[in-house]
């Protein structure tokens, strides 16, 4: 492998996990193919309270260590950021050293001194949900879309909050080195090895509440327990114990939506995944997740996410995400 220098950026305030998970990621490949260099790098060189009080030691200040000849920039997030996208002398830095640099990243918030940089301009990106508004009101530039756990647009990789940065550093690691040594990173780490960037950033959907009574839930549980059933307001009904009029009234009292907009949204996540998983003709995965046909799956694609389900499966397909250049 030829070398290949990673550097993470940190700030007073910074996410602990931000850094510590996908750093653990680049030592392991490294030792299971030599030849990444990691280092940390502060505004100064020294102890670096995290938002958790972690200290962190950084061997680097931004004075000390060369922008050039980095291969792969870091930037983790925290509640830190917004102070930290103020420091100029930190920002100019991380533009340096970002538009010589392979490719550039970040974690959670961290997206927000990318764009503070100039690094981001016209391209798509991801961020943590808690912070998509703040980044649409202060780089309207940017193409925000904060459902996906991690996002590739040409060299530039963000990423969702937290944990969300050890998919992302896999996929770098695969991007970098293959399947084999991502795999055996994550088997020491207990991983996933795939966890597709496309895959949305909760397992509870964000484009609804949750519901408040056993009985709605009980109609909700059925309906990720597999979303392929039928499903009618009928069946629904009785899972729940109450009557379609009724359980259609709470439904929409409780959830924000009634059972069959509900139903056909979470039909639309199972059929996301299967495309991102695997080369199965459309068809056949519609029909698996209850949409019918492909033209069926098509129009509900259309309505809830913009765009066709080959174009989806083309660009969610792999770990690199997005590719658009």
């Amino acid at each position: 492998m030829q070398h290949r220098r990673v550097v993470f950026v940190i700030f007073e305030g910074f996410q602990s996990l931000d850094l510590s998970g996908p750093f653990e990621v680049f030592q392991q490949a490294d030792r299971a193919a030599p030849g990444y260099d990691c280092r940390i790098v502060a505004p100064v060189a020294g102890p670096v309270r995290s938002a958790g009080g972690l200290r962190v030691h950084a061997d680097h200040g931004i004075a000390d260590l060369d922008p050039a000849g980095i291969d792969t920039l870091v930037l983790a997030g925290g509640g830190g950021v917004d102070e930290a996208a103020r420091n100029a002398d930190l920002v100019g830095w991380i533009a340096g050293a970002g538009a010589t640099a392979r490719r550039v990243t970040s974690v959670c918030s961290g997206v927000f001194l990318l764009a503070a940089a100039g690094l981001l301009d016209g391209r798509r990106v991801t961020t943590h949900w808690s912070r998509d508004g703040q980044l649409r009101r202060e780089h309207p530039g940017l193409t925000v879309d904060t459902r996906p756990i991690f996002v590739r647009d040409g060299r530039v990789w963000t990423s969702a909050g937290v944990t969300a940065g050890m998919d992302l550093a896999l996929a770098l690691v695969e991007d970098d080195l293959g399947r084999e040594v991502a795999h055996t990173v994550a088997q020491h780490l207990v991983l996933f090895l795939r966890r597709p960037g496309s895959q949305a950033q909760f397992s509870v959907p964000l484009w609804s509440a949750q519901p408040a009574t056993d009985p709605v839930r009980a109609a909700v549980s059925a309906v990720h327990a597999d979303p392929g059933s039928p499903h009618t307001l009928a069946g629904l009904a009785a899972r729940a114990g109450l009557s379609p009029r009724h359980l259609q009234r709470r439904f929409t009292a409780e959830l924000g939506v009634g059972p069959g907009e509900y139903v056909e949204r979470v039909r639309v996540e199972a059929a996301q995944r299967e495309l991102t998983g695997g080369d199965e003709p459309v068809a056949a995965i519609a029909r698996r997740c209850g949409l019918g046909s492909s033209e069926s799956l098509r129009r509900a694609f259309h309505r809830h996410c913009g765009v066709t389900p080959t174009d989806y499966r083309n660009r969610f397909r792999t770990t690199e995400g997005d590719t658009d250049t």
